[in-house]
């Protein structure tokens, strides 16, 4: 698929999505390239419709600028009690509305948003779509402190990690200043599993592992249909 087409999904699927907000909510946004046209459309609803929030927090400073360029008030997550709605993307979802997110570097404080929401959106095309959690890295958010013994750990269970790195190869750090392990696993068959193995490991801050968390799932697919999945 060529990637005008698939912007014209990922900007279906986020006008959908955009239409769930309602007035007077507070709204959870997430991040990435879906998640930029659906910010687009909720400026759009701000100019023509009057859309008014309770309040808006998001999950990166690049949606943090974009929703406050189109005249939102971002707060921080500490400072609302929870979301009534977050809509965010996912790298990959499953059939039981299970995901890998992390793509972007912001899985921590995005699953942290999504835990404090009454209901979680995901807004994905057709390609992220998968019968089992498959053919994408799963990020680890690690402690520099002790990475490399994580690093080892990972090693010696086969799940193929290796430090996500920027483009003058040192070594990407979160928004929190920690680094991030990608496991090169070819399928999750037991997401709770591997979830749960992580959850237990010292060093670990958090894992691109969303399980028992989204709601619905809005998918655009590639004949142009918009297909919602609930849990």
């Amino acid at each position: 698929m060529d990637r005008q087409k698939q912007d014209e999904l990922k900007q279906a699927a986020a006008k959908q999505a955009a239409g769930l907000v309602e007035d007077g909510m507070i709204l959870g946004v997430g991040t990435g390239s879906t998640v930029k046209f659906f910010i687009d459309e909720l400026g759009r609803r701000k100019e023509e419709e009057g859309l008014a929030l309770k309040a808006v927090v998001t999950t990166s400073s690049r949606s943090r600028k974009q929703l406050e360029g189109l005249g939102f008030t971002v707060s921080e997550l500490a400072d609302i009690d929870q979301a009534d709605l977050t809509v965010d993307g996912a790298d990959r979802v499953d059939k039981q509305l299970n995901g890998i997110k992390g793509g972007g570097a912001a899985l921590t404080l995005e699953k942290n948003v999504a835990v404090n929401s009454k209901k979680n959106v995901w807004i994905v095309d057709e390609s992220k779509v998968v019968d089992h959690l498959s053919g994408f890295p799963l990020p680890v958010e690690v402690l520099p402190i002790s990475c490399e013994q994580n690093k080892r750990r990972f090693e010696a269970e086969g799940l193929n990690p290796q430090f996500r790195l920027n483009a003058d190869g040192s070594r990407l750090k979160t928004h929190y200043g920690n680094y991030i392990l990608d496991l090169h696993v070819d399928s999750v068959p037991v997401p709770s599993g591997l979830a749960d193995y992580l959850d237990h490991t010292v060093g670990v801050v958090e894992h691109g592992l969303f399980l028992d968390i989204c709601d619905e799932v809005i998918i655009a697919r590639d004949n142009g249909e918009i297909e919602t999945r609930c849990r």
